[in-house]
């Protein structure tokens, strides 16, 4: 192991052995090479057992890279080191350990898909209308909720208002469904880690002995109860070793709390804080602009990246005159780059705030006939075929996966209508039990006609054989024999249409994915039952930026928060404007030190250069307005930059930015009003696209509406609110 490769401050990081140790990581700085080298020489040199080590990523692409590398620095030595996300770490915990509370080493995990379905299960069983409450609105909540560890009980007491005890309802009867199921959500994975921690002291103690070196990446986006599980594994041995930027703090929207990285040092008084500053990545220019903007903010920890690539392209602010022509300069400036076999498509990004932003860029790249990548979009998972035939394998392991087993109990059609569905279903709801166990009910199968029998009992006997096959074959092998046995493949094949034979080239597709994945854990010795849980495990734990396959030559198009961790040889920043970014509804001055950030993350993705662009005009709700470019950007006003077009043909000195929006047709400007019209609780207004609605909250800067239709709550800022009284 050669730590000649690691700069001083790396090294001071990687030498650190016992006690806590607080590492602020600017953008591109190596913090994965510091994580490593410490693992490594913690097992190299100091003979701690690979065991005794936990280390805690964010996303499986950042846990894969890490494994990877410590094989490379450290070959079958590195066995038994546990590396993960917060959502694996805590799975793992629950499948050794979860029975002491109750929980069944076959559980299944719901994705967001299942979330909602069971809150809609949830309203219906409270015979609450989902038109005027909207089912992801209230999942949101729910998860808020369970990352502050409330309980459903504790949330009622803490409930102020209409809205939230409905929530607290639906949270009641979403938790009981859930045990029904012998199901966890996302959420359950750390909530319910802890419980067994802060309740089983026999449990706690052999998970404190066992993790004596904790290694969290990261750190800046924990949220409370990641950090409370993460205090709760380290208070023994009390070798905690974080990793994070505040600087790049951009998930409080899933309850990350910034606070939390930057109270390490109060927490632990006895903390030896590292600060890594020399850049890899960037130019010494990308560096100057990022931190111009950075350094505007209150809540951070002081630092500034520097790098030895001193030199490099004038970062570009460019005015388009709309999105439209903003869209057609990025197409120009990529189609020219590549033509002259400077770049390829891959090396380009387009970054923008809200995914709404793509469809510019998405119509321009097709009409030039630019490939490119659409990070967000429907994933390979999510297609229907793909995700019923997890549901298939999900009942295979937890028949009482009532979700799953609905999704699939008629597909491909086996003459199991709605009807006979809802007669299980309240057969189940009325004896308390899984949609699965009705089905084998004599009370209910009393009840069928004989052709309504015969189909659920075939259905039944299907899931038992494939049950059975499961126990004694290869994960690729069941796959095989259901997708036979069940006459999916058959139905899809026969039916001959396009879509219907790309859906089939998708299942065959699943079974390659199948077999890479019993590949790789060739050398585990899990039993065919260890594989299948394992496999929708990994499955349920992936994310967008897991799936992008970096070799293909598409330049990639995803927002902000998408690109965190990323970098790219050439990045476009797009939209830069007032009410983008700072999105219109972050009016709290911690909600626009947040936006903030999130430009920052942006800029900081670029290697060689950056291009800042924005538009006079953009169209909102149907009609054009002017737009202004993003405050934000007046901490560069100093800082010349030529637009895009001057870059490529040259002409003058770059003009300053400006400030206010051009006239339009030479139309004076309309006064703005002094203070926007308040409105109040219970009252009838009407939006340009979402129609008719109720005011259900206003706050000092922002108005919320409940819209009917399965529209649900919306929020808009009460300055150039687009809402009308009705």
């Amino acid at each position: 192991m050669d730590l000649s490769v690691l700069n001083l401050q790396q090294l001071e990081a990687v030498l650190h052995k016992d006690g806590p140790l607080l590492v602020f990581a600017g953008a591109g700085s190596g913090k994965t090479r510091v994580i490593t080298y410490r693992i490594a020489n913690l097992i190299h040199t100091h003979g701690v057992s690979p065991r005794h080590i936990l280390a805690v990523t964010f996303t499986n692409k950042a846990a894969n890279e890490m494994k990877e590398r410590l094989r490379h620095l450290l070959g079958d030595a590195a066995r038994g080191l546990w590396v993960g996300t917060f959502h694996s770490i805590c799975l793992r915990i629950l499948r050794e350990s979860g029975t002491a509370i109750g929980i069944p080493p076959n559980f299944v995990v719901y994705d967001e898909s299942d979330q909602l379905e069971v809150v809609r299960q949830a309203l219906i069983a409270l015979n609450i209308d989902e038109k005027q409450f909207n089912a992801r609105t209230i999942a949101n909540q729910i998860s808020r909720a369970k990352e502050r560890l409330l309980t459903p009980e504790q949330y009622q007491e803490r409930a102020i208002d209409f809205f939230e005890r409905i929530v607290a309802s639906v949270y009641r009867n979403y938790q009981a469904f859930l045990r029904s199921a012998n199901a966890l959500d996302f959420d359950d994975l750390l909530v319910r880690t802890i419980e067994l921690l802060e309740t089983q002291p026999l449990i706690r103690a052999r998970y404190q002995d066992q993790f004596r070196y904790i290694l969290v990446d990261e750190y800046q986006d924990v949220n409370y109860a990641q950090y409370v599980l993460v205090r709760l594994l380290a208070e023994n041995h009390r070798n905690l070793c974080v990793v994070g930027d505040d600087d790049q703090a951009i998930y409080s929207f899933r309850g990350a709390e910034v606070e939390l990285i930057l109270r390490f040092e109060q927490d632990f008084p006895d903390a030896k804080v590292v600060k890594l500053e020399r850049n890899y990545r960037s130019t010494q220019p990308i560096l100057d602009a990022a931190h111009k903007v950075i350094q505007e903010n209150t809540l951070r920890a002081p630092k500034k990246l520097w790098t030895e690539r001193t030199d490099g392209a004038p970062i570009t602010f460019t005015q388009a005159i709309d999105q439209e022509d903003e869209a057609r300069i990025v197409a120009d400036y990529i189609f020219q780059q590549v033509r002259q076999g400077k770049r390829r498509f891959k090396d380009f990004a387009v970054l923008y705030r809200t995914n709404a932003q793509s469809r510019a860029f998405e119509e321009r790249f097709l009409r030039e006939r630019i490939p490119y990548r659409l990070v967000g979009a429907l994933r390979f998972y999510d297609r229907r075929e793909i995700k019923d035939l997890l549901a298939y394998l999900r009942v295979v392991v937890n028949p009482d996966d009532s979700v799953s087993l609905k999704r699939i109990i008629n597909v491909p059609p086996r003459q199991i209508g709605q009807s006979t569905l809802n007669a299980v279903q309240a057969h189940a709801a009325e004896w308390g039990i899984s949609l699965y166990q009705a089905l084998n009910d004599p009370r209910l199968l009393g009840t069928f006609t004989p052709k309504t029998l015969q189909a659920v009992q075939q259905f039944v006997l299907l899931i038992e054989e494939l049950r059975e096959f499961a126990r004694t074959h290869s994960l690729t092998a069941t796959v095989k024999r259901l997708l036979e046995s069940s006459g999916y493949l058959a139905w899809l094949e026969q039916k001959g249409d396009a879509d219907s034979l790309d859906r089939a080239g998708n299942l065959r597709e699943f079974v390659t994915v199948v077999e890479g994945f019993e590949r790789k854990l060739q050398d585990e010795e899990e039993t065919p039952e260890d594989t299948l849980n394992a496999f929708l495990q990994h499955i349920a734990l992936l994310s967008d930026i897991d799936t992008l396959d970096e070799s293909r030559d598409q330049v990639v198009m995803m927002t902000f928060h998408a690109a965190k961790g990323l970098e790219f040889p050439v990045v476009f920043l797009v939209g830069l404007e007032q009410g983008i970014i700072p999105h219109a509804l972050s009016e709290t001055p911690r909600d626009i030190e947040e936006e903030r950030r999130l430009l920052y993350v942006g800029m900081t993705r670029a290697m060689d250069e950056l291009h800042l662009l924005c538009a006079r005009e953009r169209s909102v709700y149907g009609s054009r307005k002017a737009a202004i470019p993003s405050p934000f950007l007046r901490a560069l006003a100093d800082t010349p930059m030529p637009s895009l077009f001057q870059l490529r043909y040259g002409g003058a000195k770059p003009s300053p930015l400006q400030w206010t929006p051009p006239h339009r047709r030479q139309e004076p400007p309309k006064p703005a009003p002094e203070k926007p019209a308040p409105f109040l609780p219970g009252q009838r207004v009407h939006h340009p696209q979402h129609g008719y609605g109720i005011v259900v909250r206003t706050q000092e800067h922002v108005v919320t509406v409940m819209f009917p239709g399965g529209k649900g709550l919306m929020s808009f800022p009460l300055q150039g609110c687009p809402l009308e009284e009705a």
